[in-house]
């Protein structure tokens, strides 16, 4: 006697299975697949079966499996005009694939990248698509990040714009696929892409304005380019410093004109697949009217949320990048970031966290490979020469001095790349000394108020670039009287800031106690051994009769002071 399920009543697998073989058949059906909400139930009912099944599991699996090509197919080549949303209905017949698919020796792939291609790339904006989307990812991820290694990084700029149009709503789905996006072919761009997920927003909503509801139609248009040598471009860019030169035509275009789906800015942001090169669309005329147009206007509730998002996504990129990325792509990356820390959404809380996020992840970076700062001496010196072009570079200057002097240029061995190095903070040195002996405050075209925040700005700069050059000094001795004579011209200067002065005489009267002076300005990843050198990170084990006597001033009796040595030591 057949098995209930199996019988021919209404509920039943044969039941379900003629149903889902009569719409795959039916030609009155083919505009519109997904129209009949029986269908889906039908294919969940049968999805559902085959699990629970055991003795006649294979039997069913591989009765189902023709139907369900069949109708995967006949859903996925749906007209555009199509009135009902063929998403849900597409991704539980992947489920099925993915559950079964080796019972019946079909590999999954194709129809991942159809579903992604036919279905997402129009539905990416509709919520209810857009939710299962995320939770057929994150519920299958194991198996995607098995089987199909490449499949979420070449589809990641889709994801995005699915993240883009559906805001916070899932951020927490979308968090959890972020690692599975990260790849060697997708690292660089993607950072680019998260950076720029606002503009993502601005774009989408202005393909909305333009042309309709963003659900229906797929609005990507990709030109194809020459791949290698634009990655091979790329990386001389990373390593070198150098510019990649952009042939592309440029068009103007402003908020109330018709889209132009051949700009540059558009074709980079609303691409639904990953072709392997940085976006480059900051470079375009089109990028200052479509921000100042942004800027101008109230924010929507999608920007406001990516806004808050892209830091937040920012600090899970760079985490990963740190703890599972090798040197050579930290060496690509750095520079990338560097050359987009001035150039972003103009928020100022926005700007603000990311700037954040940005200095923090290149001082990690130098921290876990010193080595980095040696190999990447040309675009590091590049940065300081720009160090006064608006104050957004000023910041990365100060963290850039910092490192240099923190990590000795890259350690004890680079003295090559140290002496370099300490030639462009001589300069630096030097160009800021002239114009602080000019006077800002009598510039034209600068108030007063203005003048007195540059000034500021500039003696915070010259405190770190003094600083850099006794350290740098400190590690590799052979730049010690040149480093004595910067400092001292520092000191003889009547119009430094007083801070500035007060640092320069502090390092030449440290440099007159080579251990002392190796203890509190030698380098955190090179530090020596030696009579009078204390390692501070091992502190926290010490007594303080191991810290020399001297630098206690041979003080005797109750202690000077109303601290502890515990307050001075780094925390566990």
């Amino acid at each position: 006697m057949a098995s209930p399920e199996l019988g021919g009543g209404a509920g039943s697998y044969d039941f379900h299975l003629r149903s889902l073989s009569a719409a795959s058949r039916d030609s009155a059906a083919a505009a519109d697949p997904a129209s009949d909400p029986n269908l889906l139930q039908s294919v969940r009912r049968v999805c559902e079966m085959c699990r629970e099944a055991k003795d006649a599991r294979d039997e069913m699996v591989a009765r189902a499996f023709p139907v369900m090509s069949k109708l995967f197919q006949r859903c996925a080549a749906a007209p555009i005009q199509a009135v009902a949303s063929t998403g849900v209905l597409l991704l539980t017949i992947l489920q099925f694939f993915l559950d079964f698919g080796e019972a019946v020796l079909h590999d999954a792939d194709g129809s991942l990248k159809i579903f992604f291609r036919s279905c997402l790339s129009r539905e990416f904006a509709d919520p209810v698509v857009a939710e299962r989307t995320l939770e057929f990812l994150v519920a299958n991820k194991t198996k995607i990040l098995s089987s199909f290694p490449t499949l979420i990084p070449q589809f990641y700029p889709l994801l995005l714009k699915l993240i883009a149009s559906n805001g916070e709503r899932l951020e927490k789905k979308f968090l959890e696929m972020l690692p599975l996006m990260m790849s060697a072919g997708s690292f660089l761009p993607l950072f680019l892409s998260l950076m720029d997920l606002p503009m993502l927003v601005v774009a989408l909503e202005k393909v909305e304005r333009s042309s309709g509801t963003l659900i229906g139609s797929s609005i990507a248009t990709i030109q194809k380019s020459a791949a290698p040598e634009m990655l091979l471009a790329l990386m001389d860019e990373a390593y070198t410093g150098s510019t990649i030169e952009d042939s592309r035509g440029n068009s103007g275009s402003d908020d109330s004109s018709p889209l132009d789906l051949a700009d540059p800015m558009f074709l980079d942001l609303l691409k639904d697949e990953n072709d392997g090169i940085a976006a480059k669309h900051w470079i375009s005329p089109t990028v200052s009217s479509t921000l100042q147009a942004a800027v101008n206007s109230p924010q929507s509730d999608r920007l406001k949320q990516s806004l808050e998002m892209a830091p937040r996504f920012l600090s899970l990129y760079f985490a990963i990048a740190l703890r599972d990325v090798n040197d050579s792509l930290l060496c690509a990356l750095i520079p990338v970031v560097m050359s987009r820390y001035a150039a972003m959404f103009p928020d100022k809380v926005f700007s603000f966290e990311v700037r954040k996020r940005l200095s923090d992840f290149i001082l990690a970076a130098f921290q876990r490979s010193p080595d980095i700062i040696a190999v990447l001496k040309k675009p590091i010196t590049d940065r300081l020469g720009e160090a006064h072009d608006n104050p957004a570079k000023t910041e990365l200057a100060l963290h850039l001095c910092w490192a240099i002097g923190e990590h000795g240029a890259g350690g004890v061995n680079r003295k090559d790349v140290a002496r370099e190095l300490f030639e462009n903070l001589e300069l630096l040195l030097y160009e800021n000394l002239a114009t602080s002996r000019l006077g800002l405050s009598q510039e034209p075209g600068f108030d007063s108020m203005g003048a007195s925040s540059r000034k500021s700005s500039q003696a915070r700069l010259l405190c770190f670039v003094v600083t850099a050059i006794a350290k740098l000094a400190t590690c590799h001795s052979e730049l010690l009287p040149r480093a004595r004579v910067s400092l001292a011209k520092v000191a003889r200067s009547r119009t430094s800031d007083r801070r500035v002065w007060q640092r320069a005489c502090d390092y030449l009267g440290l440099m007159n106690e080579p251990a002392i002076c190796l203890s509190v300005l030698g380098s955190s990843t090179a530090q020596g051994n030696g009579p009078g050198i204390v390692n501070w990170c091992e502190g926290g084990t010490k007594m303080v009769a191991h810290v020399p006597f001297y630098l206690l001033a041979e003080q005797k009796g109750p202690p000077f002071h109303d601290f502890s040595f515990a307050d001075l030591l780094p925390a566990e």
